[in-house]
């Protein structure tokens, strides 16, 4: 396994984004806090566990892209690699294990019922793997001392949570300790979507992750869509609220609306978390390799 060459993201993608929008509407900087208060309104485990080589079910393929859209993390379905820990209030247990019912633990100590488990197969069919598949790994203390406490396999739009705002991990990429990692050809690639009654944040692998965040029917993007079509057919289809803002390569207005939600002022210099996270990933990476 090794990750990929032609993958890496640049980290200062989204501040050149934000500096570009805040340019551009220079003139409405004047106006910034009324507009704050109207938007308020272990590299493998052996791989037929980790990867889900051979195992049967639905999905796309590596060409045709195949990640659920929209979401807390915006860009991709929010999705853990097969074999990730999830903490439960009985401990860890590997995602692929946990079913409708289970009680994940919430970062903030709560727990919390599953409502649906989501699965998602790819493969690949030519001559690469599409990038929006490939999973990508956050190194085991890759966050701090302690997170994650083993290498965090994600889908490249699942959203960590840090510095108060959800971060999708694929706008985290630099290239070490948090790298895009192609499978072997001939593995499938097996993820799972945890989806509670609300937007929350749970540990994998010790560290804090955003759930499922269903949205326009992003839910059918699962091969198994049609166990939650016949569990909650009857439920309207209320927008999920995000359990956090999204900060990070979405576009320089959604990175700059994070930010005026995080209490951004005209009179206050504008705190960046997601700049912040990218300068503390860094500095771990310059830390773990010395």
């Amino acid at each position: 396994m090794s990750s990929t060459d032609d993958r890496k993201l640049p980290l200062n993608t989204a501040r050149r984004h934000f500096l570009g929008v805040a340019a551009a509407a220079g003139a409405r900087f004047a106006s910034v806090a009324t507009i704050a208060a109207a938007v308020s309104s272990s590299p493998a485990r052996a791989m037929g566990r980790r990867w889900g080589r051979g195992h049967s079910g639905g999905g796309g393929n590596g060409n045709s892209g195949g990640n659920a859209g929209g979401g807390g993390g915006g860009g991709g379905a929010q999705c853990f690699l097969r074999g990730t820990s999830i903490l439960t209030d009985c401990g860890e247990k590997r995602v692929e294990d946990l079913r409708i019912g289970d009680r994940v633990a919430l970062a903030d100590g709560d727990a919390r019922r599953i409502k649906w488990v989501g699965r998602q197969v790819f493969k690949k069919s030519g001559a690469r793997w599409q990038e929006g598949v490939v999973p990508i790994r956050v190194l085991r203390h890759a966050l701090d001392d302690c997170a994650p406490h083993s290498d965090l396999y994600l889908s490249p739009g699942h959203a960590l949570f840090l510095n108060g705002v959800l971060i999708r991990v694929r706008d985290l990429v630099n290239g070490t300790t948090i790298a895009p990692i192609l499978p072997a050809d001939d593995t499938m690639i097996e993820y799972y979507a945890v989806l509670l009654d609300t937007h929350e944040v749970v540990l994998a692998e010790g560290a804090a992750a955003e759930t499922f965040h269903i949205s326009s029917g992003n839910h059918e993007n699962f091969s198994n869509f049609a166990e939650y079509e016949r569990l909650y057919a009857a439920e309207g289809r209320t927008a999920m609220t995000s359990y956090a803002p999204v900060a990070g390569e979405e576009g320089g207005w959604k990175h700059l609306k994070s930010l005026l939600l995080l209490g951004a002022s005209r009179l206050i210099p504008m705190r960046d978390p997601y700049e912040e996270a990218c300068e503390k990933i860094n500095a771990r990476a310059r830390e773990l390799s010395s």
